[in-house]
């Protein structure tokens, strides 16, 4: 044992080997805190306590059998195993299965998942009868899952008139009815689902002291880690069970409490000296994993918060470089700067595609870092959601767009025929299925000619089907005039999808628009860089082979390879990566337009913030856009508050890319002559020049050409360019004159290309 506590510094060895008394441990980020837990658990079994008596909670089963494997190493196996060692819910669980007779569960009792949650609850509402429209059901299950947590049973509702009454104005007064039958049902079943497993151990250990007393004399010693990440169900636990010796350890960091949508309360570790008294706090302020610049700009940003704890995280490494911020025109360009950034940084610092993270705020905001990667070649990995073209809103979209090319698409038909919800059943689908095998014609064929089939259907089912086929042939009529975003946007409300979705206000159903929102741009973005591709229009074909091209790609990917994490900040948490790119640092994106209402809120963003730099070891760079597309639509943006308040020291900010300094959505016809005479030429007196202004020099403007093709006079057969979409090639052919003026260039990674050279943003390297 001696040889592990000589690893430790003397911060970290204190609380080590403290082995009475409460304590609590602050850990900053990267300081060590998961070897401390892990150490001090071992500590204690070599100074004979027995296994047994030691209950550690985690809030990861990966964190659980990472720590479990690491003090097995150190005093045996099987000594190991017998530790009382896991997340909260599965040890709870572990109790309620000893006792749950009392409770009238059988010891064998069902838990049940979310999704089996959902389905429970959307029976339930449709047995009593109402409107599925008002009580959706994962609205319902969200508010369930609150009360439970907060230790509101079906009794305390009734006894509460506030919540009744707060539930009557939001149009659901019969929530405490489905609450009650959803209780009945799972005790019927006997089931619980995740948030009994809290609740349940709370009237265990409430209403049988004796259980309590039980589990109070086996649990000695008792430690938790991310303790701000607890809610007030399992505060309330933890402090039950370690009353009676208050040998209790908690480890966390106020600093990285990010998870109050989820029900944790950050006043559980804020309070913790309250709880206990003469608690010893011991502070981690040594950081192992990042540079100082890195760990000053994250400590600069926390200090704004005014509810936290006091600690001064440090570090003893290298100085690294500064953190780099990045502006950006568009979101499009954002991708292309973190995808150009990673490419090389990869070939100057011999890097691997693991070594890389790219860390946004919502799920949305992938697809533009996606496509940009895609098309440099290299390999990512999104984690914690779908690859942004797999996810079902989606999916939905484009067999709408592919039914509009190929209405024979019997996958696409299956997929959108009955979403948005139009009364055509599994039943009829399958009754189509057989009918249109028997006579070898495709589904569409036979519902656009519905009422002259034979079909055993009734005439209502007829008319929503011939409705259904009228639908999609109108769309097919509209595209052959319409670009790609145009046809899609007009889909997307037609179709019902926008009005489906909208009524869903849950976070989920929330992200599930933005998504939708952010296929669109991506659309936009595609029609608009087609613009330069000669022979093109941007329609809708285009758009689907682009799309299947990539998921192609995607498929074709060995899953063996190396590749860069795509994550939320929120997944980020606990991991770590050499080069970490946070995009999408924008006012109304991060922090998010939901949490700028109170201090509170605001902190917690801040916290995230302070999350997502930590992560890094070499370099963060950060990135924002000045216009972003929103439905189709360029929104102006601002730089978040957050960069601004990381202190300028530690900051690099990259000049402005001069390839971007034309604005291409702005034309010099919209705006009107303006006399010689009202010309303003006198400098005003209290003129300050900026600081990253490059002067234009003479032979600067000399060379640049007045006319609108920059290349028609330099640009010959064997020239190797650089293409900010298409990367490196050679010119093999150039042709027409003036306007019309096209080259063909043999690009390295997407082949050969006719360009518009009015059009192409082309930079010659020789």
């Amino acid at each position: 044992m001696k040889k592990y506590l000589n690893q430790l510094n003397d911060a970290q060895l204190e609380p080590t080997i403290q082995k009475e008394g409460p304590m609590m441990v602050i850990a900053g980020a990267g300081s060590g805190k998961t070897r401390v837990l892990t150490y001090r658990i071992a500590y204690l079994m070599s100074q004979n306590i027995d296994p047994f008596n030691i209950l550690a909670l985690t809030f990861t089963n990966k964190a659980a059998r990472e720590m479990k494997s690491r003090i097995g190493k150190i005093v045996g196996e099987s000594e190991a195993k017998n530790l009382w060692m896991g997340t909260f819910h599965s040890i709870f669980a572990k109790i309620l299965r000893f006792e749950s007779d009392r409770l009238g569960y059988p010891s064998n009792f069902t838990i049940y998942d979310t999704q089996d949650s959902h389905r429970l609850i959307a029976s339930i509402i449709k047995e009593m009868g109402l409107d599925k429209d008002t009580y959706k059901n994962k609205q319902i299950f969200s508010r369930i899952s609150s009360y439970k947590n907060n230790l509101i049973t079906v009794k305390a509702y009734f006894n509460n008139q506030e919540l009744i009454d707060s539930d009557v104005m939001a149009k659901r007064p019969k929530l405490g009815e489905i609450y009650k039958n959803y209780v009945d049902r799972c005790f019927k079943s006997g089931a619980m689902d995740f948030d009994d497993l809290l609740l349940k151990t709370n009237e265990l250990l409430t209403r049988f002291p004796e259980v309590l007393a039980k589990y109070q004399r086996r649990f000695k010693y008792i430690m938790v880690d991310e303790y701000q990440d607890t809610n007030h169900s399992q505060y309330l636990i933890v402090r039950a069970l370690a009353d009676r010796f208050q040998n209790i350890c908690v480890v966390g960091d106020d600093s990285q409490s990010i998870y109050a949508f989820r029900g944790a309360n950050i006043n559980n570790i804020l309070n913790f000296q309250r709880d206990y008294e003469d608690t010893k706090i011991y502070r981690l302020e040594q950081n192992y994993r990042s540079t100082k610049n890195i760990v000053n700009a994250a400590n600069s940003v926390i200090a704004n918060n005014k509810n936290k704890l006091e600690k001064v995280v440090w570090t003893a490494n290298e100085e690294g470089h500064p953190v780099i911020v990045n502006r950006s025109l568009t979101d499009g360009d954002e991708g292309r700067y973190v995808a150009a950034s990673i490419f090389e940084n990869k070939m100057n610092k011999r890097l691997q595609n693991k070594d890389f993270a790219v860390l946004y705020r919502t799920n949305a905001q992938s697809r533009a870092i996606e496509d940009a990667l895609r098309k440099r070649g290299i390999d990512y990995k999104i984690y914690g959601g779908l690859s942004f073209y797999q996810r079902k809103e989606i999916k939905d979209v484009l067999c709408y767009l592919r039914l509009v090319i190929n209405p024979d698409d019997e996958e696409a038909i299956k997929r959108v025929i009955n979403f948005p919800a139009r009364g055509i059943g599994q039943t009829t689908m399958n009754k189509l299925i057989v009918c249109s095998n028997e006579q070898k014609i495709s589904i569409f064929n036979l519902i656009k000619n519905i009422n002259m089939s034979e079909i055993a259907l009734n005439n209502g089912t007829k008319t929503k089907l011939s409705e259904f086929a009228t639908m999609i042939q109108s769309f097919q009529l509209i595209s052959k005039s319409k670009n790609a975003f145009e046809i899609t946007d007009h889909i997307c409300r037609a179709s019902g999808i926008i009005k489906e979705l909208k009524k869903d206000s849950t976070p989920e159903g929330v992200s599930k628009m933005e998504n939708i929102e952010e296929l669109l741009s991506g659309i936009k973005d595609f029609v608009e860089g087609q613009k330069e591709v000669a022979e093109s229009n941007g329609a809708l074909e285009e758009f689907l082979e682009d799309v299947a091209l990539a998921t192609d790609l995607d498929n074709e990917k060995s899953e063996n390879k190396e590749k860069v994490a795509l994550m939320t900040i929120h997944i980020a948490k606990g991991l770590e990566f050499p080069f970490v790119y946070i995009v999408g640092m924008e006012e109304d994106l991060f922090p998010s337009p939901l949490s700028i209402n109170s201090r509170n809120e605001l902190e917690e963003e801040r916290r995230l913030f302070y999350v997502a730099i930590t992560r890094a070891k070499k370099q963060v760079y950060i990135s924002y856009s000045i216009s972003r597309y929103r439905w189709g639509k360029h929104i102006d943006c601002e730089p978040s508050r957050f960069i601004n308040e990381i202190d300028e020291q530690y900051l690099e900010f990259n000049e402005f890319n001069k390839k971007y300094s034309n604005n291409p959505l702005l034309t010099s016809d919209i705006f009107g002559d303006i006399s010689s005479e009202s010309i303003r030429l006198r400098v005003p007196r209290n003129f300050k020049k900026e600081k990253n202004i490059n002067k234009i020099t003479d032979s600067d403007s000399k060379k640049r050409p007045s006319k609108s093709n920059l290349f028609d006079y330099k640009l010959t057969v064997g020239n190797i360019v650089n293409h900010h979409r298409f990367g490196k090639g050679e010119v093999i052919k150039v042709d027409g004159v003036g306007v019309d003026k096209k080259a063909e260039i043999k690009f390295q990674s997407v082949g050969i290309k006719r360009l518009l050279l009015r059009f192409a943003k082309l930079q010659i390297i020789s």
